[in-house]
């Protein structure tokens, strides 16, 4: 299984619209996901509930983990989007 460990970048953290894009593109990338926070809660990635019902904030420290092929890539992707503040995206 690889693993990344990022910092969320978006101003409000992954709340509303960050959640739904992130989810949206945890979706696509083709693999399994999961998105785990700081206390040690892990989801499915690709759920925007998942996602909304771990209440990460701004600045704090998330690890997303897939298995499989194309799970790195996969992984580089979605650290790509943690690490944009999509708050901020047209």
């Amino acid at each position: 299984m690889s693993e990344r460990t990022v910092t969320v970048a978006s101003s409000v953290g992954l709340h509303a619209r960050p959640a739904s894009l992130f989810a949206q593109a945890a979706a696509k990338v083709g693999v399994p996901v999961t998105l785990t926070n700081a206390a040690g809660k892990s989801v499915n990635a690709a759920s925007i509930l998942g996602v909304l019902s771990l209440g990460i904030g701004h600045g704090e420290t998330v690890t997303i983990a897939a298995e499989g092929d194309g799970a790195d890539a996969a992984l580089d992707t979605l650290a790509e989007v943690l690490n944009t503040d999509l708050d901020k995206e047209e």
